[in-house]
């Protein structure tokens, strides 16, 4: 008796979509980039979405997007330091509430000293790093 064995192919890792993708990108004094985004741990992402329709409800109607195959975006993010890549991503977000709004102060009615505040922990940020490479 013979038998023969079936052996299938198994499942990639991760799905790769055919065709471009709908690239999210901002536009800048050069022309535009793309914007890259993290996971809900932090990880830095590029996106891609298969669809403008995909892209739209999840970035909103007035997002520039360019087409970018899946290989181009990830040379595109990888001198970043950026190897995940999301497809089709779900933001989700809690929704501005409308019932109680407040009014955005103009830079003319901050307080000085919150403005000073704000200096002197950015000075303090710089010169952490600064020690930090300095050594």
């Amino acid at each position: 008796m013979s038998s023969t064995s079936h052996v299938e192919d198994p499942e990639p890792c991760e799905r790769v979509p055919a065709g471009p993708l709908f690239v999210p990108v901002r536009p800048g004094p050069s022309g535009c980039s793309a914007r890259f985004f993290r996971t809900p741990p932090g990880v830095r992402t590029a996106v891609g979405f298969t669809s403008e329709e995909r892209l739209t409800a999840a970035l909103g109607a007035g997002q520039r997007w360019i087409r970018l195959s899946e290989p181009a975006l990830r040379a595109l993010a990888a001198p970043l330091g950026i190897s995940v890549l999301t497809i089709d991503p779900r933001f989700s977000a809690p929704g501005a509430s409308t019932s109680h709004p407040k009014p955005v102060p103009a830079w003319r009615d901050w307080d000085p000293q919150h403005i000073g505040m704000l200096r002197v922990i950015g000075a303090a940020a710089v010169v952490s790093c600064l020690n930090l490479l300095i050594g």
